[in-house]
């Protein structure tokens, strides 16, 4: 069983926020989304965070995405993912996402 939603953020119950409305239409751990629709979420959040850091891509990261995509079980996928979006949250190697 995942987490609820407000230990991921900062949403607190009764703040009258998006993520209320989001945890009392889907559920506090997102059980009312399939989960390619978390993949759509998750792609849409990483791109728009993504275009907000400065810098480019190396070529090269593009090419492992792609080892990566085709070489590796679904599950270490999610893996690689689940790695990434921790070092992405915490500031590991980059500066770290603050909550607005």
């Amino acid at each position: 069983m995942s987490r609820p939603l407000g230990y991921y953020t900062n949403y607190t119950q009764g703040d009258d926020s998006l993520l209320e409305r989001v945890e009392e239409k889907y559920g506090s751990g997102f059980e009312k989304i399939s989960k390619r629709e978390k993949l759509v979420i998750l792609t849409v959040l990483a791109s728009h965070i993504g275009c907000q850091l400065e810098g480019d891509v190396r070529s090269e990261i593009f090419a492992l995405a792609k080892e990566m995509r085709d070489q590796l079980s679904l599950s270490d996928q999610a893996g690689v993912m689940e790695a990434i979006i921790s070092q992405v949250r915490w500031g590991q190697n980059a500066e770290p996402i603050h909550h607005s």
